[in-house]
C-alpha cells in the first residue's frame, strides 16, 4: 500500500513538473519559434525553386509555373505555333489562336524557346535587367528594387501586372502624366518611381533611346508572343480588392504584417539577403524601397498585389480586410521623396495625390508622411518610421 502510494505521489509530482503552466508555456514558445524557422526555410526554398526541382527529380509532379508552361499549358502554345506554320503553307488555314492555358491565363513562351542569335541575346539581356535591375542597370537604380519584385516570376505571373499583358497595351493614355505614353516612357517612369533613379549614380532614369529600354522591350515583346494587341487581358494587371465596411487601418495592419510578412521582409521592413548578399525579399519602406510617386505606394494597388500574390506561395490566403490593412501598414511608412514635389508637401498632395488612397501628406502616428528618406539618413528615418 505504501509503495503504491509513493508511486502515485511520485507520478503526480512528475506530472506536475512536466505540465506546469510555466513549463507548458516554455514548450509552446519553443514550438512556435521552431515553426517560424521552418516556415522561413520553406519560403526561401519555395522562392528559389529548389523544391520544385527536387520533387520532380524524385518522380513527383512539378507544379511550378514554369513546369506548367512547359507541360500541360504548353499544349496551347504548341497549337498556336503549329497553326502559324500551317498558315504559312496555306493562307486559307485557320488563324492561330492566342495560347491560353487550362486556367484561362495567357501562356508566355518558356525560356527554352528563346531563339538563337542577336534577338535571343537581347531577350536574355532584357530578362537579366528585369530580374536583377540593381546589378544590370546599376547606374540608374537608386534603391534595392528590381522590376521582378512587383512583376513576379520574371514578368510572367498573372495578376502581378505581367509583361505579356503590358506590352500589348501601349501606346496608351495615362492620367498620371496626362498624356499618351509609349512603352519606353512607361518603363522610364518605373525607373523614376519604383527604382528611385534620382538617388542613382546617374541621378535620373535612362534617357529615351537608351539600350536598357531596347533590351527590356525586346524581352517583353518576346513574352507577349501571341497576345492580342490592345486587349485588356485576363490577369493582366493587379486585381481590385473590394472596399470593406471597416475601411483600412495601418494599426490593424501592423498585426497582419507581423504574422504574415515580417518573416520574409523583416520586422523593420528592410527585406532579407542571402549568404551571397543578393536580395531575396525586397524592402517595403525606407530608403531602399519604392518612392512616394510609385504606384505601389497607393494602398489600393498594394492591396491588390498582396491579395493575389502574398504571402509568397500562399496567394488569396489573406481576407480582403487583411489585405487592405497590411497594405495600409506598409504604405504608412516613410520612403524616398516623390520626385515630382517642387513646392510643399501639401501642394504636391493636392496636385498628385488628392484622389489617391495614400498616406502622402497625411499624419501617421504624429508625423506627416512624404518628407522622404534618403540613404544618407536611413538609420534615423527607418527607426522613427518603424517604431510605433
Amino acid at each position: 500500500m505504501n509503495n503504491s502510494d509513493n508511486l502515485q505521489d511520485n507520478s503526480e509530482t512528475d506530472y506536475s513538473k512536466n505540465y506546469s503552466v510555466k513549463v507548458t508555456t516554455r514548450r509552446l514558445v519553443a514550438g512556435a519559434a521552431a515553426g517560424l524557422v521552418l516556415f522561413a526555410f520553406g519560403a526561401l526554398i519555395h522562392q528559389s525553386g529548389v523544391w520544385d526541382k527536387m520533387y520532380s527529380a524524385m518522380g513527383g509532379k512539378d507544379d511550378s509555373l514554369a513546369s506548367r508552361n512547359n507541360a500541360e499549358d504548353g499544349k496551347a502554345r504548341q497549337a498556336m505555333l503549329a497553326a502559324r506554320a500551317a498558315q504559312k503553307k496555306d493562307p486559307s488555314a485557320p488563324a492561330p489562336l492566342p495560347p491560353v492555358g487550362h486556367d484561362g491565363y495567357f501562356e508566355p513562351p518558356s525560356e527554352a524557346e528563346i531563339p538563337k542569335g542577336a534577338l535571343g541575346e537581347a531577350i536574355k539581356r532584357g530578362r537579366n535587367i528585369f530580374v536583377d535591375t540593381p546589378k544590370y542597370a546599376s547606374q540608374y537604380v537608386g534603391n534595392s528594387m528590381a522590376c521582378a519584385q512587383c512583376h513576379l516570376d520574371a514578368g510572367r505571373r498573372e495578376n502581378s501586372a505581367p509583361m505579356w499583358a503590358a506590352y500589348v497595351q501601349y501606346p496608351k493614355f495615362r492620367s498620371k502624366n496626362n498624356k499618351i505614353n509609349t512603352l519606353e516612357e512607361r518603363i522610364q517612369g518605373c525607373f523614376t518611381y519604383s527604382m528611385n533613379a534620382q538617388a542613382s549614380a546617374a541621378g535620373k532614369a535612362p534617357a529615351l533611346g537608351d539600350e536598357v529600354y531596347k533590351d527590356l522591350m525586346t524581352y517583353m515583346y518576346w513574352l507577349a508572343d501571341g497576345a492580342p494587341t490592345g486587349e485588356n487581358m485576363r490577369g493582366g494587371g493587379y486585381i481590385k480588392v473590394k472596399a470593406t465596411e471597416q475601411g483600412y487601418d495601418w494599426k490593424r495592419g501592423q498585426a497582419v504584417y507581423a504574422q504574415n510578412c515580417a518573416l520574409c521582409h523583416g520586422a523593420d521592413g528592410q527585406g532579407q539577403k542571402d549568404a551571397n548578399g543578393k536580395l531575396r525579399f525586397p524592402p517595403l519602406w525606407g530608403p531602399e524601397a519604392y518612392n512616394w510617386g510609385a504606384g505601389m505606394a497607393r494602398i489600393d494597388t498594394a492591396a491588390g498585389f498582396i491579395k493575389a500574390n502574398m504571402p509568397l506561395g500562399k496567394p488569396y490566403s489573406l481576407t480582403d480586410q487583411e489585405a487592405w490593412d497590411v497594405a495600409a501598414f506598409i504604405d504608412s511608412h516613410e520612403r524616398p521623396k516623390d520626385p515630382r514635389q517642387s513646392g510643399t508637401i501639401e501642394e504636391a498632395r493636392q496636385k498628385f495625390h488628392a484622389d489617391e488612397k495614400s498616406y502622402y501628406g497625411k499624419e501617421v502616428d504624429g508625423q506627416i508622411r512624404g518628407v522622404g528618406v534618403s540613404r544618407g539618413n536611413s538609420a534615423t528615418a527607418v527607426a522613427s518610421a518603424t517604431v510605433r
